[in-house]
């Protein structure tokens, strides 16, 4: 394997694929998810239903962007606090930034 430079620059990189959430009322809630969109697929009207779709895509989308805001952010951070590990408390890093 390539060095994790080399592999950010040549695209390698796709930390999304392994997540996988370990919190133990994440499956029932998908499971909940899916059993409700059965219910409206079969109680809506098709047009209700491929508005409720929409919305639910929309969300998705706007969730989508909030998790890279908080990727980069995260990473931002953590890159701070290395900066702070080797160079000291204060030193290489603007305040307020």
């Amino acid at each position: 394997m390539k060095n994790i430079i080399e592999e950010l620059y040549y695209g390698n990189l796709h930390p999304e694929g392994f997540i996988v959430p370990t919190d133990p009322e994440y499956r029932p809630l998908n499971r909940k998810i899916s059993d409700l969109m059965e219910e409206a697929k079969r109680n809506f009207s098709e047009n209700d239903f491929k508005a409720l779709e929409e919305i639910l895509d929309l969300n998705g989308e706007t969730s989508s962007m909030l998790t890279s805001e908080a990727f980069v952010q995260g990473f931002r951070m953590g890159a701070l606090m290395m900066v702070e590990v080797f160079c000291g408390e204060g030193k290489g890093v603007e305040k307020g930034d």
